[in-house]
């Protein structure tokens, strides 16, 4: 048999934690389903647990912000459940979950997923070498276990969390062999626009400028404006080689880490059939809401980095108001309540979101990222090549979904989420088309691995 639920939030970052207290501090019912074994999310994963002097000296003052909010949503009534994994979401408030032994179904009143943000995936030449991985599951490994690269180490891309991850990992002990940034001289023209409305929250620029000093204090290799970036190695990785002012270099490492900043996670909002839009700084897909997060679908929101990247800070804000509105909606508090206790959470997230027309063109991906070489995999659960994506297009493929039937991209364990950009700026470029005119995967349940035992035994709990 069915839970139900007033309200059911999905994932436990900053979002859904501020999400699930608020709501449950209002009198309503509330289930927090969650991949993790314990609050946090990626950004704040296993804050309860890091040592804190250890977390303080390695992670910075920011990490340790998600202490509070954890602490919080824990003194609240909202009903936790670790290790929850959601493979279906529909648009009559039910989800299907599973928590490694049975599947199981629950009803909500209204959904609020805040599944946060992935790792742009990084499809260079040899990226799927041992030895290769991005630069926020090193930073996962720090935050979980505490563990770090051995030996010399390269960290290669763009973004705010390039240079945090490289100052966490030296503070770590880790040996930082090179960083290869590949920001253009003309994603600087692209942002100086943009500039003097980004210094309303001008202490993100200050902390982004403090990482990138320390950095350069401890005598660390910084080169900029790379390209061409390319993994080498027999079995694992050994080297990495790149351009860098018309002339060729390489670097020997035992580990690189990739990294070309973060997209929101549109899984359980396209499965479920939300509207979508495209935001071309960052070339990526994200669903369309309101202000207070509410999506196409009535009965989902969507807070935190899933409706777009903004940060943590601006995603405990943005859980808050779908609460609030959520609250509302179920009759706990009327309008005009909603709105005064939501105006200062709005101001203060408009004020945060000022920075980031200027991030997100200072740090626009890079072309060879979007549109890598002929050799290079982009499904790698299917090992399809950019070449093999190429040669469809010129046999007859015209999008995303189509190319499932000649390639089976899109149908690994992944579901697409470590293809599907690459796949469709790939075709777009074949084409002669844009990756918003190709579109997205058509995502169909489950969007995430379920056994047929797990499925059986919900059966079997239903009899």
């Amino acid at each position: 048999m069915s839970e139900t639920v007033d309200l059911a939030v999905i994932g436990a970052g900053p979002a859904g934690l501020a999400a699930a207290t608020v709501a449950a501090d209002h009198g309503l019912s509330v289930i927090l389903l969650d991949e993790q074994p314990a609050p946090g999310g990626q950004i704040y994963r296993n804050i309860e647990n890091f040592d804190k002097a250890a977390l303080e000296e390695n992670l910075g003052e920011d990490y340790t912000k998600g202490r509070a909010i954890a602490e919080a949503f824990r003194a609240s009534n909202a009903d936790y459940r670790p290790g929850a994994t959601v493979w279906r979401v529909d648009a009559d408030g039910s989800i299907a979950w599973t928590d490694g032994t049975t599947a199981r179904i629950l009803k909500a009143g209204r959904i609020i997923a805040a599944t946060g943000a992935l790792e742009r995936p990084v499809p260079i030449p040899g990226w799927t070498l041992p030895g290769v991985m991005g630069a926020g599951a090193a930073q996962i490994m720090l935050k979980s276990a505490a563990m770090v690269p051995d030996g010399p180490t390269v960290i290669a891309g763009n973004g705010p969390l390039l240079y945090l991850v490289a100052n966490q990992l030296y503070s770590a002990g880790t040996e930082i062999a090179a960083i290869l940034e590949t920001t253009r001289f003309r994603d600087y023209v692209s942002a100086a626009p943009y500039a003097f409305a980004a210094m309303r929250a001008n202490e993100y620029l200050s902390k982004g400028a403090k990482l990138m000093q320390n950095l350069k204090n401890k005598g660390l290799k910084v080169q900029s404006a790379v390209s061409n970036l390319a993994a080498h190695g027999n079995g694992r990785f050994e080297k990495i080689t790149y351009t860098a002012h018309s002339s060729e270099h390489e670097v020997e490492a035992n580990a690189l880490l990739l990294h070309q900043g973060v997209v929101p996670n549109v899984q359980i909002t396209r499965q479920v059939g939300a509207d979508h839009e495209w935001y071309e700084p960052q070339r990526y897909w994200r669903p369309k809401t309101d202000q207070w997060g509410t999506t196409s679908i009535e009965t989902l929101a969507v807070a935190g980095d899933g409706a777009g990247i903004f940060g943590a800070e601006a995603a405990a804000l943005a859980g808050k108001l779908a609460a609030l509105e959520t609250v509302h909606r179920a009759g706990k508090i009327d309008e005009l309540q909603r709105d005064v206790e939501a105006g200062p959470l709005m101001r203060e997230h408009n004020r945060i979101a000022g920075v980031r027309p200027l991030l997100d063109r200072l740090y626009h991906p890079a072309p060879e990222v979007l549109t890598p070489t002929d050799e290079t995999l982009v499904c790698r659960c299917e090992e399809v090549t950019a070449g093999d994506i190429r040669k469809c297009v010129e046999e007859g493929a015209t999008g995303p979904n189509q190319l499932k039937a000649y390639t089976r991209c899109g149908m690994g364990p992944c579901q697409g989420r470590m293809c599907g950009l690459t796949v469709a700026e790939v075709i777009a470029d074949a084409r002669g088309k844009t990756a918003e005119e190709i579109g997205y995967y058509r995502l169909r349940p489950p969007i995430k691995p379920v056994t047929l035992g797990e499925l059986a035994a919900m059966e079997d709990a239903a009899d």
